[in-house]
């Protein structure tokens, strides 16, 4: 098996320093970039589509799970989350993180979480599911059990009085959340999932993509990759990347993807 291409984040140099010195010794492990913030964790990622993150917890304005939060589904590195404090590892292992790390990082057990990862990486390619997917499975079966009719629909648009209309409704635990059409970041999917982005909230509603779009405004919300949609109206910018796609900066900080197949029908959105 090939080397598991990897990126490590942390705002402490100290720290930093010393997991690269550990992991530069694993011969798993190819180090392909660093990163001391998360912005520059997602923008890297995007770019350089690693297999394996050890990402930070604890840092400023963006933290390692807004990180995780801000990825698109399908280009979702595995994550070994990494932190001074323990009292984040359950959340670390409800997002089916590879592992989690105490600093001061000890050798033994960095490579242990190494060892699970190569796992998990080989378990991915015989065709299992991705750890978001089995994220949004697990949330999906909560709900279900809280809420036997949770596979109801909500009243399509086109019975909604005047207004409710340009806004989406999603079912939650037995509330239907109203989420103004201009409210909404993007969406991506994750198999019969979708998971809407809005206001610094990740919503998850049971459909697939194509009948969500049915239900957006195909005037402000246009596909930029198979499994994610943006609305237009949240690009702040876009720039080139290599293999020829590019990236759509938006207003509150996320940076997405899009393919090489959709790059010029979205480049003509913004001539």
């Amino acid at each position: 098996m090939s080397k598991l291409r990897t990126l490590l984040v942390d705002d402490e140099s100290l720290a930093l320093n010393l997991l690269r010195s550990i992991v530069s010794q694993i011969d798993d492990i190819e180090i392909i970039g660093e990163c001391k913030n998360g912005r520059e964790a997602i923008e890297s990622t995007m770019l350089l589509a690693p297999d394996l993150i050890f990402l930070d917890i604890q840092m400023p304005n963006v933290n390692g799970f807004e990180v995780v939060k801000a990825l698109q589904s399908d280009i979702m590195p595995m994550v070994i989350f990494a932190t001074a404090y323990n009292q984040y590892a359950i959340d670390a292992f409800d997002l089916h993180a590879v592992d989690y790390l105490l600093k001061p990082f000890d050798p033994e057990r960095v490579l242990r979480a190494v060892q699970r990862a190569v796992e998990r990486h080989k378990s991915q390619q015989d065709g299992l599911k991705t750890p978001l997917i089995g994220a949004i499975d697990d949330i999906a079966v909560r709900l279900d059990k809280d809420q036997p009719n949770s596979e109801e629909p909500v009243e399509s648009e086109e019975n909604l009085p005047e207004g409710m209309k340009r806004k989406l409704l999603i079912r939650d635990s037995g509330v239907v959340k109203v989420i103004p059409f201009d409210d909404i970041d993007w969406v991506d999917a994750a198999g019969d999932y979708m998971c809407v982005h809005a206001l610094g909230e990740t919503h998850i509603v049971r459909s697939t993509l194509r009948e969500l779009l049915k239900k957006l405004d195909d005037k402000l919300f246009v596909r930029i990759h198979r499994s994610t949609v943006v609305n237009i109206a949240r690009v702040v910018s876009i720039s080139s990347i290599q293999k020829g796609g590019s990236l759509l900066h938006l207003a509150e900080g996320q940076t997405l993807k899009v393919s090489r197949n959709y790059r010029e029908s979205t480049r003509k959105l913004f001539q």
